[in-house]
């Protein structure tokens, strides 16, 4: 009888799938981590975190804005489509400052006249400036503090043409 050679790749999954099954040691710290794809993906321990706690907390002189969505009808009460108010939401420029890092306007000879706005404040930036992504429920901004054009009364005085 003539002998199968095979790539050692191969023979070596051979060999392991008639080898008796070794008993897994204990996971290190990092793979405990993790949670398997088939079990639930949720942390029950952050559910008593609201969703403002649960947001990232930007670093040196970066600050999280949330953008202005806008409202999904027109005064009219014609209800525009979610793809329509989504599309706004990306092309906004007016955010509302949700947290701010610890440099945040902390530069004395850049900001000489102290901070250009604070928590709380809704503020107009570029168009295309700051890192964006998605969270549960839209999207989040981190800007750096100079990237900052305006602060604002109310977000419906901007038009987003």
């Amino acid at each position: 009888m003539s002998e199968l050679i095979l790539p050692e790749h191969v023979a070596r999954k051979v060999k392991a799938k008639s080898a008796v099954p070794e008993v897994k040691a204990e996971a290190s710290p990092v793979e405990s981590a993790y949670v398997k794809q088939d079990e639930l993906y949720l942390d029950p321990t952050k559910m008593d975190m609201t969703a403002i706690e649960r947001l990232p907390k930007p670093t040196g002189w970066r600050m999280l804005v949330l953008p202005f969505r806008g409202q999904g009808k027109t005064q009219g009460n014609v209800y525009l489509p979610d793809e329509y108010v989504e599309r706004q939401t990306l092309a906004t420029v007016v955010g509302y400052v949700l947290h701010m890092g610890a440099d945040c306007y902390t530069d004395k000879d850049k900001f000489p006249g102290g901070p250009w706005c604070q928590k709380g404040d809704w503020v107009l930036f570029g168009r295309y400036a700051g890192a964006r992504f998605k969270i549960e429920g839209g999207e989040v901004r981190i800007l750096n503090d100079d990237e900052i054009i305006a602060t604002i009364a109310d977000p419906k005085d901007v038009l987003n043409v």
